[in-house]
């Protein structure tokens, strides 16, 4: 089972540690060990071992029923993540804590007891936040310890009291589940074996055990069975040739895990000569909520994404998870290491690297109501390999989604435009829309699809591309020719569902249209061909290059912000519609053209809508790229140098069909709100929160913890800091002029049903608007034969 370690239980880590001084070297905060040790112990553990229903059921049934235990049919068993269990974890209450300043660390000193003591007399969150500032300075100097006060707050207290509550409430309901009760079943069974290689005694600690038939249960709540666990299964299994194996996980099992006990039962199978699962695996999903008891000053929120726990009382996984991966993927290494060395992947499951951010978008918005915050949930894929190529960027991708959908309140729907066009430097992007990370990302989504224009048709690069350009039309001197393609991104029909008292979004799919562009903003062609040839090139790019760039639209990461910022519109728009029924708490940020609070941010900063329309104009001069072919017996140098939102189509799907395409989306929606979701038997993670009625939230500061040294708060005796006092709302407005050939209306489009189920029909974001096309120049070069 996942545990650390926690004051209130007995620390299983210690028990299985290698040797007692290894056990000495984890304990790195005075009681906190560092990590959950190894799978065998020298020396026989002192641990009660007790009949498994007493235990955990808080009594002793007469007899083991005949089908206790998990099943011997299957080596592997996923099970529907529909399930929920609780723990508490009263740590959770100080995850917000600020670092101390010199003179805390200093009051504190390294008695953490003596502090603990004076909080169970006193109750005041103050000398309880003195007492981990003394659980810090005890371990800032060992080896093993963390100089980074956050990091440490997080593994070594939170993680670490949280830990064995969660294991613990896992098993509890593991022993429930599969009827491990009656006399036969003992938890915290001690088996001893030799040491392959020495042949010294070592002890092994069983999580559940069937002692008559000598059928051993590992229970992780998370998703890994560490190896050296297995390696000591491995030789208890060749000293008890009747012992079988089983492991339970709470959590997606990660591949490793399932290779390894594969390849252990596959051996056994092999040695014992039986074709009966010998060892197994089986998923058990469950849902771990956790209880953080009664929030305190110290309690951590982030206004963007939580409500404040000391009004709302609610916590969401959502922001923990992304303030908790790191900002590169060189820290989030780093990062992802520390953490599943210190924790072994218990309570913090796969890591801070877990899930993949790049894939992070908006599923589910609910109803706002005045004075009641708003609830919402979102979701990612996981990443593939966690601990090599950890995922990373997650507070910077949940303040884009954040961010987008404020954007799309606050300005009006004539400023979402942006063009990119070789005559028209003056009409790129509204100067509101250009203040904002949502404008940035419709604008550089433009140029990238104008360079995957040219990518796709690359004959250097693919057969699609020399099929291409051997089929275009030639000119009467054999030149091929390719007019003027004008290419822009719209949504296709997208899915959603209007229940729940909010709107599930199902699939928002985007299109890439293409077209022979007229005008006077339309550059001069290089080649010249007929009508029916130039509607053939026009056939040829449709048929052939459009959908592959369809393809990267909606699943290449070059457009993964597009998508992250379209989905946060779909929500933003239900919000609007909603707020135009009845005024919510974002009545006065709706159509306010003020978005000073979610301005461009990070790298991004100071951004300039220039530098894009430069390296376009720089494409479209001297092409993206160059190849030279053969046609006709003459030797060609060829160079080959973008998004409209204007209408959404949607359908609400109809019940039925949600129930069946998506079974228990909404369960796993609601939950998400929570804790992080697995939905069902596969890999995308839901989470979510709830927002603070007092909107609009403020402009986060550059990190998400304090690193300023904080006063000590008046009111603690403990002299730990209060939080800062949150921003308030900054007013103010600005105007801009749309390309007058095509200001969008914003209306919704009459699609599907007719029930306004208030997604985003009228988007409004019209990207390479006005003639923005690529343009190819023919650069003839006559062959010795030519």
């Amino acid at each position: 089972m996942n545990r650390t370690a926690g004051a209130p239980h007995v620390p299983r880590t210690w028990l299985r540690a290698t040797l007692a001084v290894a056990a000495a070297t984890a304990v790195t905060c005075g009681g906190l060990p560092g990590f959950e040790g190894a799978a065998y112990a020298a020396k026989r553990p002192n641990v009660k071992t007790q009949r498994c229903d007493e235990k955990w059921l808080g009594r002793a049934y007469p007899t083991t029923p005949p089908n206790s235990g998990p099943p011997d049919t299957l080596p592997y068993e996923a099970w529907p993540n529909d399930e929920n269990y609780t723990y508490d974890n009263p740590a959770k209450a100080y995850d917000g804590l600020p670092a101390p300043t010199e003179a805390q660390r200093k009051k504190a000193g390294t008695n953490y007891r003596a502090w603990q003591r004076k909080y169970e007399k006193s109750g005041d969150p103050g000398d309880r936040a003195m007492e981990i500032y003394a659980r810090y300075n005890k371990q800032y100097n060992a080896s093993t310890g963390y100089k980074d006060f956050q990091r440490f707050l997080d593994v070594r207290y939170v993680g670490a009291h949280g830990n064995p509550a969660r294991g613990d409430a896992f098993e509890a309901r593991m022993v429930k589940k599969y009827n491990m009760v009656g006399p036969d079943w003992w938890c915290q069974d001690v088996l001893e074996y030799s040491d392959p290689e020495t042949g010294e005694k070592r002890y092994r600690v069983v999580d559940a055990r069937n002692r008559p038939r000598d059928h051993n249960v590992e229970m992780k709540s998370n998703g890994e069975v560490r190896k050296d666990q297995i390696d000591a299964d491995r030789q208890l299994a060749k000293e008890r040739p009747k012992s079988t194996y089983r492991y339970l996980t709470g959590a997606r099992t990660e591949k490793s895990t399932k290779d390894a006990i594969k390849q252990f039962d596959d051996d056994l199978k092999r040695q014992r000569g039986t074709n009966r699962t010998q060892a197994g695996v089986y998923e058990r999903r469950s849902n771990a909520i956790e209880r953080a008891g009664k929030p305190t000053v110290y309690t951590r929120y982030d206004k963007r994404f939580n409500a404040d726990p000391l009004k709302s009382g609610m916590r969401g996984p959502l922001f923990d998870q992304a303030l908790r991966s790191g900002r590169t993927p060189q820290e989030a290494y780093s990062i992802q290491r520390g953490y599943r060395q210190s924790n072994s992947g218990g309570y913090f499951g796969r890591g801070p690297g877990g899930i993949d951010f790049s894939t992070l978008e908006m599923n589910f918005v609910g109803k706002p109501v005045k004075g009641q915050g708003l609830r919402y949930s979102l979701k990612a894929g996981y990443a593939a390999d966690p601990d090599n190529k950890p995922g990373w960027g997650g507070e910077a991708k949940l303040t884009l989604a954040s961010d987008s959908f404020f954007t799309w309140l606050a300005l009006t729907p004539d400023k979402f435009w942006v063009n990119l066009n070789p005559v028209r430097p003056d009409l790129i992007l509204d100067k509101d829309f250009a203040r904002t990370d949502a404008g940035r990302v419709l604008l550089e989504a433009d140029l990238t699809l104008k360079h995957d224009y040219a990518d796709a048709m690359n004959p250097d690069k693919s057969q699609r591309g020399e099929r291409f350009w051997q089929a275009l039309p030639r000119t009467a001197s054999g030149q091929p020719c390719l007019p003027i393609i004008r290419q822009w991104i719209t949504p296709k029909t997208a899915q959603v569902r209007e229940q729940d008292g909010g709107i599930y979004i199902l699939d928002a799919p985007l299109k890439v249209n293409m077209e022979v562009p007229t005008g006077p903003d339309v550059p001069p062609s290089a080649c010249h061909v007929g009508e029916a040839e130039t509607k053939r090139a026009e056939a040829l790019v449709r048929s052939m290059i459009q959908p592959e760039l369809e393809r990267r639209v909606n699943e290449d990461a070059a457009y993964a912000d597009l998508r992250r910022v379209y989905s946060s519109r779909v929500a933003a728009e239900y919000v609007r519609r909603q707020d135009a029924v009845s005024p919510t708490d974002y009545h006065g940020i709706i159509d306010s053209n003020d978005v000073k609070r979610w301005p461009l941010r990070g790298e991004n900063r100071n951004w300039d809508k220039k530098t894009v329309y430069d390296k376009y104009l720089y494409s479209f001069q001297h092409g993206d790229y160059k190849f030279e072919r053969t046609y006709d017996g003459k030797v060609w140098i060829l160079s080959v140098g973008g998004v409209d939102f204007s209408k959404a189509p949607r359908r609400n799907m109809s019940r039925t069909e949600f129930t069946t395409r998506h079974p228990g989306l909404d369960a796993t929606t609601r939950t998400s709100q929570q804790a992080e979701v697995t939905y069902r038997d596969s890999d995308e993670v839901y989470l979510g929160g709830t927002t603070d009625e007092n909107v609009p939230p403020p402009a986060p500061s550059p990190t998400p913890t304090p690193t300023h040294e904080p006063a000590p708060s008046p009111t603690h005796s403990g002299g730990a800091p209060a939080p800062a006092p949150h921003p308030t709302r900054t007013p103010g407005g600005g105007t801009g002029t749309p390309p007058a050939d095509h200001t969008p209306d914003g209306g919704l489009a009459h699609t599907g049903s007719d029930t306004p189920v208030g997604l985003i029909a009228g988007v409004a974001a019209a990207l390479a608007v006005a003639g923005a096309a690529l343009v190819w120049w023919m650069r003839r070069r006559r062959s010795s034969a030519g």
